[in-house]
């Protein structure tokens, strides 16, 4: 009987898949053995896509006549640095005694890849080749997955598409980096003061820099518009409430233009105007200035845990929390998971398959383990909501591809101790956003109170004018998963506007918090309609409009997720179903490497990202040759495409005939530029922003 042999992507996780067989292996130079086992591992990729010049040394050079560069077939070759262990896989691979290959690369698209490259370039024949697709490195997961393992030809449509995502990649990249650096190239190097430019075009990153450049202008062309809301103060008991004014149909102010929308004026004059109406009424009437409760809007709000972590999400709240790089959340949630803490990070899904929802309890009882939330771990198995799991939008196979969302596997506590502040931090929140979705909603109790003053006569009109001041209230009765979370806001510094509860965006209402406030609270919940209330005093609360906020390195990742669009709000994003730019496995790689290449820059410190003036001029360039580059819905469309072929909707011969098409017509209209030099028109619009006096 011949032998198996185990690869995997690298040498930690071959350890772990060596633990799991409890076979005895001895260790040897780059793989490990047994009576009836071998493990061995990649190092990452071990072979590469060869440069042109492997085609043709003529093509070493950059020349316009040379393309587009579209190879009929596609030449590889073993990366130098890595070739040892390329050879001792290699040899493993075709030794006569290994009669069964079990692939345990990455299950995703990027490790389908790096093990096929690998069986390519090593000329594998005649072998049974087995696929163990699993979501963590726990010993019983490892077990699950290679009993299971399918056929390696059942995942020849993902390994088609991962083929074609780095032929894309490729193409585009060499393609359109050669032709607009040999078009505008010397334009750039001249405004940048440098010897020569070289211009790097890429799929993703040119949109990327697209959105990050488009935002940046929204906010160096933002006009600020001043306007004034009118506050009244309002005596209840023996504390004080505020109210807004707000127009409504009855208003003196009804559809009149000095109003900012419906809450403001665009001069102070008017707000004043306002209040000094308000105060003759009361000394007209000769009564304290008071306005009668015209209704009170009692309702309970109930607010349910968020759904769970993929790697977006994390990175985003990496980036507000720890102030870390995409990048760097990646790292440390890859070390998680190769500690077997977490499951597999790479994914985009936010919820639980129903095979996994029927064991978490598994998970939930390891926690208990876990000493930071061991009482919570209890609770969640006490209240019991785990068992009904699978029948909540917390588990939905429909929008799983690869992987379910980040959860903790509920083992590997003893790699605890070993983990940095923040990667313990990180693993802490994923806990918390895993047990939270166990506890009930946390339940508020809104008051809504509409105000009105005094009607008066409209002299004009003869209709009765009346102006109408609102306050809502909250009140958090039932804590439920905050619990878990923490209540937010609850901890926030007044100077702190990055977090909740901050100062209400233009257009919210402004909520009154009252969870420190018992007895206004107590007050409010006997207030009756038909009730005068005492008004203390007016004020004028002057604002300002604000410009769009700059991308850090968290919300661009999101915006990447949704193709170019940066949504906010938490549940709507996940209504959002489709592929956005770039994978969850590339977007922080995309984004690092165009920090590298000075297109954009990452202040470290607040993870602000913003534009460089190469970036810009990069930026210009392209809107000038090739604006479909900066496009994000085209740029997800082809992340689409690439998932059609991993699924088997569209063929890869079919998918590569429109690439080629697609890099043939962009290089036909950039060549037919004629005049070069004109993009230093477009390039007179950036440099004043990088040039004191120009």
């Amino acid at each position: 009987m011949g032998k198996s042999l185990f690869i995997a992507e690298k040498p930690s996780v071959a350890q772990e898949f060596a633990k799991a067989l409890k076979k005895n292996v001895s260790r040897k130079d780059g793989y490990m053995e047994g009576d009836d086992v071998i493990v061995t591992w990649c190092v990452g990729h071990l072979v590469t896509m060869s440069y042109p010049e492997a085609y043709d040394a003529s093509l070493k050079s950059w020349r316009m006549e040379t393309l587009p560069f579209i190879p009929a077939s596609y030449k590889y070759e073993v990366i130098a640095n890595v070739k040892k262990q390329f050879d001792i896989v290699a040899g493993l691979l075709n030794r006569p005694d290994v009669e069964t290959i079990y692939v345990c690369t990455d299950s995703g698209r990027e490790g389908e890849y790096i093990y096929r490259l690998v069986e390519q370039e090593a000329h594998v024949v005649g072998k049974n080749r087995r696929r163990v697709w699993i979501d963590s490195q726990t010993e019983e997961e490892i077990k699950r997955g290679i009993a299971e393992a399918k056929d390696l030809s059942a995942y020849d449509n993902l390994g088609a598409s991962a083929y074609l995502r780095a032929k894309e990649d490729y193409l585009m990249g060499i393609n359109f980096s050669r032709l607009l650096t040999l078009k505008f190239g010397n334009q750039v190097a001249r405004c940048l003061n440098e010897d020569r430019g070289v211009i790097s075009i890429g799929r993703v990153m040119t949109c990327v820099l697209g959105m990050v450049v488009r935002r940046e202008r929204e906010i160096r062309n933002f006009q600020k518009t001043m306007y004034y809301r009118v506050n009244a103060s309002f005596a209840l008991g023996s504390g004080t409430f505020s109210g807004e004014w707000k127009t409504t149909p009855d208003s003196f102010y009804d559809g009149s233009p000095a109003l900012y929308k419906e809450n403001g004026f665009k001069k102070r004059e008017d707000a004043e105007a306002l209040i000094a109406r308000a105060k003759n009424e009361a000394e007209r009437t000769e009564t304290p200035a008071a306005m009668e409760v015209l209704s009170i809007e009692r309702k309970t709000e109930k607010k349910n845990a968020p759904l769970l972590y993929n790697l977006a999400e994390l990175q985003n709240d990496c980036s507000r929390r720890f102030k870390i790089s995409p990048d760097e959340t990646l790292r440390i949630i890859q070390d998680l998971y190769e500690k077997k803490l977490v499951t597999y990070p790479r994914t985009d899904a936010r919820v639980l398959s129903t095979a996994v929802a029927k064991e978490i309890d598994k998970n939930i009882k390891g926690l208990l383990r876990y000493e930071p939330a061991a009482q919570l771990a209890q609770e969640a198995l006490d209240m019991g909501a785990y068992k009904s799991i699978a029948k909540t939008k917390y588990t939905n196979d429909k929008q799983i591809t690869d992987h379910y969302a980040v959860i903790p596997t509920g083992q590997g506590f003893n790699e605890l101790p070993k983990l940095s502040h923040t990667a313990a931090g990180v693993y802490d929140m994923i806990v918390r956003r895993f047990l939270s979705i166990f506890f009930p909603p946390a339940v508020y109790k809104k008051i809504a109170l509409d105000l009105g003053g005094q009607p008066t006569l409209n002299e004009a009109t003869g209709a009765q004018n009346r102006e109408h001041f609102f306050s809502n209230f909250k009140i958090l009765t039932e804590e439920g998963y905050f619990k878990v979370t923490g209540i937010p806001g609850a901890n926030k510094k007044k100077t702190d506007k990055s977090e909740e509860d901050g100062e209400p965006k233009e257009g919210e209402e402004e909520e009154n918090d009252l969870r420190n406030s018992p007895d206004l609270q107590r007050l409010l919940e006997e207030l009756k309609k038909g009730s005068h209330l005492p008004v203390q005093d007016f004020t004028i609360r002057e604002s300002e409009t604000q410009p769009p906020a700059r991308y850090n390195s968290g919300t661009l990742i999101l915006a990447m997720e949704n193709a170019g669009q940066l949504i906010e709000d938490e549940e709507l994003r996940a209504q959002i179903k489709g592929s956005g730019i770039g994978t969850s496995a590339t977007r922080a790689e995309i984004l690092k490497k165009l920090v590298t290449i000075q297109y954009l820059h990452l202040n470290k410190k607040t993870q602000i990202i913003t534009p460089t003036f190469r970036g810009e001029l990069v930026y210009e360039v392209v809107v000038a040759s090739m604006p479909q580059m900066l496009n994000p819905d085209l740029t997800a469309s082809w992340e689409k495409g690439l998932s059609y072929v991993a699924d088997g909707t569209i063929s890869e011969d079919e998918y590569m005939k429109k690439l080629s098409d697609f890099i043939t017509r962009r290089c036909v209209n950039v060549k037919g530029i004629e005049h070069p030099e004109a993009i230093r028109s477009r390039f007179a619009g950036v440099i004043p922003f990088y040039r004191k006096g120009a």
